[in-house]
């Protein structure tokens, strides 16, 4: 993975849980990462990496205003010295509910942070890299892509969406030397799933369906993560890889 030493990273929703994995992850191979997140720790999470040596800059952001979007993106260009080659969109919201108690106001927030976002987040993205003929995008999906997921009707939605859309973009911009991919992690110790973590019987039957026999670590999807943005990928387009344990092939 050394051909990303000094390679220019946006991360999304990276300050905590898998987005913080993976930002780490290309920061350990030398890659400057801009983290932009909306969270009030943000600051003190790229303190901590910077203490490790590592470059990252952060970016306090809300990125369900997508009128804010594109000013977004800029000022993390401008960070990042006005270069980019990775891009990994790994902000996403959930909120579990019975899909007939879902208000439309939050089916519809998930949506735009989860979707819409992520697509205009490409598409800039795609605009800056099409100018150095390449670049890598890594869209964070779900099992739930594929899997229908419980109480999870506007989350699964938007995930499918994502798979489609990263398949979608990779038809427009392979030839333009921009690989877009997409990641689907399985089920993971995280905030995110901290509802799931508490609920003992609901844990239990999921961990029974993993054939790894356990919620995966963040810190395990940094490997996919570095493949993706590295050269080692070169070839790779439109590709939905799960990390999840096994869960999708049983």
């Amino acid at each position: 993975m050394k051909d990303l030493n000094g390679k220019k990273a946006i991360v999304t929703g990276a300050a905590q849980g898998l987005g913080l994995a993976m930002a780490e992850g290309l920061c350990t191979y030398g890659v400057h990462v801009c983290i932009v997140d909306v969270s009030p720790n943000l600051p003190h999470v790229v303190e901590a990496l910077k203490k490790k040596g590592y470059q990252a800059e952060s970016l306090q952001a809300d990125l369900s205003d997508q009128e804010q979007i594109p000013t977004v993106f800029h000022q993390a260009l401008d960070l990042l010295g006005n270069e980019l080659d990775i891009l990994v969109n790994n902000a996403g919201i959930h909120k579990p509910m019975p899909a007939m108690d879902i208000p439309i106001a939050d089916f519809q927030r998930i949506l735009d942070v989860n979707v819409t976002t992520v697509f205009q987040l490409c598409r800039l993205a795609a605009q800056t890299m099409s100018e150095k003929g390449k670049g890598k995008i890594i869209n964070i999906a779900s099992v739930l892509a594929t899997q229908g997921g419980f109480n999870a009707a506007a989350y699964s939605t938007s995930k499918g969406a994502v798979a489609q859309l990263t398949k979608s973009l990779s038809n427009e911009w392979a030839q333009r030397g921009i690989n877009v991919n997409a990641i689907a992690p399985g089920y993971y110790e995280t905030e995110l799933n901290r509802f799931i973590l508490n609920d003992e019987d609901r844990f239990a039957s999921l961990v029974s369906r993993i054939p790894a026999g356990r919620f995966g670590q963040p810190e395990e999807l940094a490997g996919t993560v570095q493949f993706l943005a590295s050269n080692k990928s070169n070839y790779i387009n439109g590709a939905i890889i799960p990390v999840d344990g096994g869960f999708l092939g049983r």
